[in-house]
């Protein structure tokens, strides 16, 4: 394994597909990434992963396993047999309508519904004008009803 290589993904010839990880490289956190990629632990043999269920797309899964850790900015290396395997799908792809949708959800939301007639104009709100600052002093009026000044 290079120095510098945090996993390794390939095939195991009694495990299927198989990770490991660099001796150097923390166990615990190793155990972490792999058991959440779907890889579980192979007892007597520690260091090693098998992918869970590899019938179901493992050649596909090891690979996007080994995509996310490498998202994550560990340094993975993937086996040619991995790497290769399942590129080209084994039977006809079957169109599921998924593409055609999405266009037209793209188109739907690119143009104006139908449903609705012109959006209506804001008009201004309404100004009450302030009234012009006097041009004299106002007096002040005091009154009796307050305190008694100066008796």
């Amino acid at each position: 394994m290079d120095p510098d290589t945090h996993f390794v993904f390939g095939t195991h010839p009694q495990h299927g597909y198989a990770a490991a990880f660099a001796p150097d490289f923390p166990a615990h956190l190793a155990h972490w990434l792999l058991t959440r990629l779907q890889f579980e632990p192979v007892p007597q043999e520690p260091g090693l992963y098998r992918l869970s269920d590899p019938q179901k797309d493992g050649a596909r899964r090891t690979r996007q396993a080994a995509q996310d850790l490498r998202a994550q900015s560990y340094a993975v290396h993937v086996d040619a047999d991995v790497a290769h395997a399942g590129s080209a799908p084994s039977h006809p792809a079957h169109p599921n309508g998924l593409a055609e949708r999405r266009t037209r959800i793209a188109h739907a939301a690119a143009t104006r519904t139908p449903q609705r007639g012109v959006a209506p104009t804001v008009s201004a709100p309404s100004i009450r004008p302030t009234p012009p600052k006097p041009t004299y002093a106002p007096t002040v009026h005091l009154t009796g009803s307050g305190p008694a000044r100066g008796r």
